[in-house]
């Protein structure tokens, strides 16, 4: 019998409303960038200058997220069977190296500036521009993780952590630049410039390892197979059990699939109700599920996986 295959709705809308937060995202780096250089150039805060290379870096992350949701937009085809939502990873997985390398800038010009540091000048109202884009940050961040999570997407996801980590890149220099012309110690402004660059590191490197994992087709968390399971134990009655369960994520998609197995008697009409009903049971706890079931007969049992109840 071949494998029975179950789907969700288009995903096409949620697409277009991740590509609307997409583009919303590039406007808001800019003016974020914009912002952040302002401050720069009225303090001359090494410091300020390093947070805006990072919003630089955000403005490239938001135009690599486009072009990443744009193909994960196309329609499966004869060469792409499965679709293309993968390819939100790859921006994920650039986003993280873009951190790493606004980290390895700020290291630099931390390092430069530790023989000879900058007067910082206009204390006050560089801070308070620089505030700003940090709320500005704080905000959009918090829109772009939540409805990334929504709309399943790894890349909206990744770029609001991201903007998280430039709060806390923009935190950090917020304290040095006051501690710095507070005390008259100008070398504060450098160090605590080194010490965020470590912190965006870290987050960098979550990034790249949560991305590799998407692709490297990596299962669904624990709780969540544990729940898929016993999904298929509790709707599969009149079936003998079900084995080789296997899960997978590809982007926004969640796919599923494992043996049926059935009495070698049973109609293929009943057989086909039973994985209808096992679908819908999981379509209702999942979103954007693909379910594949293999339905076999008795001979083919192994006596392990999932007993039905």
């Amino acid at each position: 019998m071949k494998p029975v295959v179950a789907g969700t709705t288009d995903p096409s809308r949620p697409l277009q409303r991740s590509m609307l937060l997409a583009l919303a995202t590039f406007a808001v780096g800019l003016a974020v960038l914009g912002l952040k250089l302002l401050a720069w150039w009225l303090t001359g805060s090494i410091g300020l200058y390093s947070d805006a290379l990072e919003s630089l870096v955000n403005v490239g992350a938001a135009l690599a997220v486009i072009v990443t949701i744009w193909v994960a937009a196309k329609p499966a085809d004869a060469n792409h069977p499965y679709g293309h939502t993968k390819a939100e990873y790859f921006s994920a997985v650039a986003e993280g190296v873009l951190i790493i390398v606004a980290a390895a800038s700020i290291l630099w010009e931390a390092y430069q500036a530790f023989s000879d540091p900058p007067v910082i000048e206009e204390v006050s109202l560089g801070l308070l521009v620089n505030l700003g884009a940090t709320a500005i940050n704080v905000l959009w961040g918090y829109v772009l993780v939540v409805q990334g999570r929504r709309l399943r997407s790894p890349a909206l996801v990744a770029d609001g952590r991201h903007l998280f980590t430039d709060v806390v890149t923009s935190v950090g220099v917020l304290v040095g630049v006051l501690l710095a012309s507070w005390t008259g110690v100008r070398v504060i402004d450098p160090i605590v410039a080194a010490l965020v660059a470590v912190n965006i590191l870290w987050t960098g490197w979550g990034l790249v390892r949560e991305s590799v994992g998407g692709l490297m087709d990596e299962a669904l968390a624990p709780d969540r197979v544990d729940r898929i399971r016993s999904i298929i134990s509790r709707e599969a009655e009149g079936a003998i059990e079900a084995h080789d369960l296997r899960t997978r994520h590809a982007g926004r998609l969640t796919f599923v699939e494992f043996h049926l197995v059935v009495a070698g008697t049973m109609p293929v009409t009943q057989a086909h109700d039973i994985c209808d009903r096992i679908e819908r049971a999981i379509r209702d706890e999942f979103e954007d599920v693909r379910i594949s079931i293999h339905v076999e007969p008795e001979d083919k049992a192994k006596h392990a996986g999932i007993v039905v109840v």
